[in-house]
């Protein structure tokens, strides 16, 4: 890099690829630190031997060749990310106790526009977002690293068989038997009932749906809750291992152990292709509300099936891009006032 401008022609160049590359990471590995970690040596790594780059693939390709190694030495230790339902049974509400897990057990929940590249094709753009949901997401962890490479590549980013071969220095043979066995494990998983329909964009039943969960939320009104929840609807609380099934003890949660969220205030984001809400409760010293939980829901059929809090504000609300404290409204009416 003879000069300040190919230097900075390469950084451009490497800096294009950032969000597709996350994406990629993020699919690997389960968790969005992980992945902005996995690539920024993959950036570092191309930068310090990009004279080596001879220029017979793209330099798109060869990025995702370094991004794969990358992602397969994390995965060596052999951690694979997980929702509390795929750890333990879900435990009935008189039984409920909370006890944390490491950070590292769970599946971790990422902003749409940090994975998601803009497309201009709808249909990629649809299967992009289907591919970070949390359901497929959980599936994906499941798969052995090199299997999980391979669908990743043929399915969601529909890389031809002989560019993923090359990719992983093997051959066609071996990259179709790969997605042969990840398909089956994922078939497998589906049929238990593991996927969430939500269409993309929301439908008016939909965004009428998320509208009557903000009120019956945030006026904690456990009867409205109820009529919006699936019988089977699923709550979980990581780093929690705890989840509950069904509207009963999920609503029995919420007035008992939960009882001080009455009262909250939820903001609406997009995490992993799915609605979701930066979840504030009253804070009792400070006046106004503080973080307390990114819940990410799943819908199907008019019902919400999934509820997936994730407490860890400390790491997720800056992720986010989330204010930590919400001044209460009547001080917002005498500022502005």
């Amino acid at each position: 890099m003879g000069n300040g401008t190919a230097t900075a022609d390469l950084d451009t160049a490497l800096e294009k690829h950032r969000t597709e590359l996350t994406g990629y990471c993020y699919r690997m590995l389960g968790s969005s630190f992980e992945a902005e970690d996995a690539v920024q040596d993959t950036l570092v790594r191309a930068w310090r031997s990009y004279d080596k780059f001879e220029g017979r693939s793209s330099l798109r390709s060869w990025l995702y060749r370094i991004a794969t190694n990358v992602c397969l030495d994390m995965l060596t230790a052999g951690n694979k990310r997980a929702r509390p339902m795929d750890l333990t049974e879900s435990t009935p509400l008189a039984q409920a106790a909370l006890s944390p897990r490491p950070d590292n057990t769970w599946l971790e929940p990422v902003p749409d526009a940090r994975v998601l590249p803009s497309v201009g094709d709808p249909a990629e753009a649809a299967v992009a977002k289907e591919s970070i949901r949390l359901a497929f997401m959980a599936a994906l962890q499941q798969l052995p690293p090199k299997q999980r490479a391979v669908l990743i590549l043929r399915e969601v980013l529909a890389w031809k068989a002989s560019e993923v071969a090359e990719l992983l220095d093997t051959t066609v043979a071996s990259v179709n038997s790969a997605l042969q066995r990840a398909r089956a494990t994922l078939a497998e998983r589906e049929a238990a009932g593991d996927q969430g329909a939500v269409s993309d964009p929301l439908d008016e039943e939909q965004q009428k749906l998320l509208e009557r969960y903000v009120k019956a939320f945030e006026g904690y009104d456990m009867t409205a809750l109820t009529a919006l929840l699936h019988e089977d609807a699923v709550m979980t609380m990581p780093p929690f291992d705890l989840w509950l099934r069904g509207p009963a003890d999920i609503t029995g949660f919420m007035t008992t152990l939960g009882a001080s969220c009455a009262g909250s205030r939820l903001l609406p984001v997009t995490a992993n292709g799915l609605p979701g809400f930066a979840h504030y409760k009253p804070d009792p010293d400070n006046g106004g509300f503080s973080p307390w939980a990114v819940q990410v829901l799943e819908l199907s059929d008019g019902r919400i099936t999934g509820f997936h809090c994730f407490l860890d504000t400390k790491r997720w609300f800056p992720l986010f891009g989330l204010p930590l404290h919400l001044e209460a409204e009547s001080e917002e009416v005498e500022k502005s006032g």
